[in-house]
């Protein structure tokens, strides 16, 4: 029997892990888990249906090189000081990672199984054992344009995304409701009275933003009722890191030689959970709408291509639509006046599935030998 240690479970990414699981049957199919923490030690195992026993030391490298296979949600510290001494030890088990710490080496996989499967499959082939998740943004975009890369239709991206507050942690979340309640509460007054005008509001809202006692711990500067166009540190070129991973990732994920330009803006933006992507395709050609609306649909189950009408994309296109589901909606989907070859979009998808559990847990599946059945749109 398999054994299969989880560390990082009970986080936001590590806890959507576990209900995704759960729900699919996965503790069923026959592997051993061990429960790992770095700060519950000897307490006892989440309850997944079957005993778990009390929860093993992270940082002990002996009891982590007892599985066959690790599945790490702790974060790129975690994975940076533990895997290089799981390696170090002599270790050839599997190791399944959230974190970006490990995602550009040489030796590591990005896993998106319905994008790249059968580059998957010829890593596992070669003996590759380190499997990574991608850029969350990355991987949302992927899930809808892969039908067009697969047929060389895409000659370059242009993706502006509108990241939401959960990308950045739970700390940041709670930080962003902080927000919300100080501005409620310097100005939500002015609602219930009789005459109060917009302007007014406005200023009270623009006050509460500025007060010195605004919650700006986590982020430095408000988002609620705001937003930050700046996502992760500076790298060379004017670029975010988080926008060079568009480029980097992208071609790694695909696998594509020559690579494919992809470059952006990335923005946080007020939302809690889901991300969306304003996206420019440029075309290889003119292919014609109905044929790059067949291309997506036909890619993979979870790509829903959206009408092009207001009511459509006002119900659809959002994340208060799909937080918390497996579809990844596109719409707006038209020519743009550059020219026949040139294709608008935008698209929406909970970060938290594709972008960071969903992955992990069907390239376990595929460790096990298990079918990658359920995960309905």
């Amino acid at each position: 029997m398999k054994r299969v240690g989880f560390v990082g479970w009970r986080g936001m990414v590590g806890s959507v892990l576990m209900d995704r699981m759960l729900a699919e049957g996965d503790f069923a199919l026959g592997f051993e888990p061990a429960f790992f923490s770095t700060s519950q030690v000897g307490a006892p195992g989440p309850d997944v249906g079957h005993p778990t026993g009390t929860l093993r030391d992270a940082s002990d490298v002996r009891a982590l090189a007892e599985m066959d296979a690790v599945v790490s949600c702790q974060g790129g510290d975690y994975t940076n000081d533990l895997h290089p001494k799981l390696r170090a030890s002599g270790w050839r088990g599997m190791w399944i990672d959230a974190a970006s710490a490990l995602r550009m080496k040489d030796t590591s996989v990005i896993i998106l199984d319905p994008v790249n499967r059968a580059l998957i499959e010829r890593a596992l082939a070669r003996g590759a054992r380190d499997f990574i998740g991608g850029n969350c943004t990355v991987s949302l975009m992927l899930m809808v344009l892969h039908g067009l890369f697969a047929r060389g239709w895409v000659e370059w991206v242009s993706t502006m995304t509108y990241q939401a507050a959960s990308g950045a942690g739970a700390k940041t979340m709670q930080e962003l409701v902080a927000q919300m309640r100080a501005v409620v509460g310097a100005a939500g007054g002015l609602l219930d009275r009789d005459g109060a005008t917009a302007l007014e509001l406005d200023r009270a809202v623009t006050a509460s933003l500025a007060a010195p006692d605004f919650p700006r711990r986590e982020l430095g500067v408000p988002l609620a009722a705001s937003l930050i166009p700046w996502i992760d540190k500076a790298v060379d070129g004017g670029q975010s890191r988080e926008e060079w991973k568009g480029y980097a990732e992208t071609n790694k994920i695909l696998g594509l030689e020559p690579p494919v330009p992809v470059d952006g803006i990335c923005v946080r933006v007020g939302a809690m959970r889901c991300h969306s992507q304003g996206l420019t395709v440029k075309l290889t050609r003119d292919v014609p709408l109905a044929d790059i609306e067949a291309a997506i649909r036909d890619a993979n189950p979870w790509a829903r291509v959206v009408p092009n009408t207001p009511e459509a994309s006002r119900a659809e296109l959002t994340p208060a639509a799909v937080s918390g589901t497996l579809a990844v909606p596109i719409g707006r989907l038209h020519k743009l006046k550059m020219g026949p070859e040139y294709l608008g979009a935008f698209t929406v998808g909970d970060q938290l599935l594709w972008g960071a559990a969903e992955p992990l847990r069907r390239m376990l599946r595929i460790l096990l030998g298990a079918e990658l059945g359920g995960g309905a749109p």
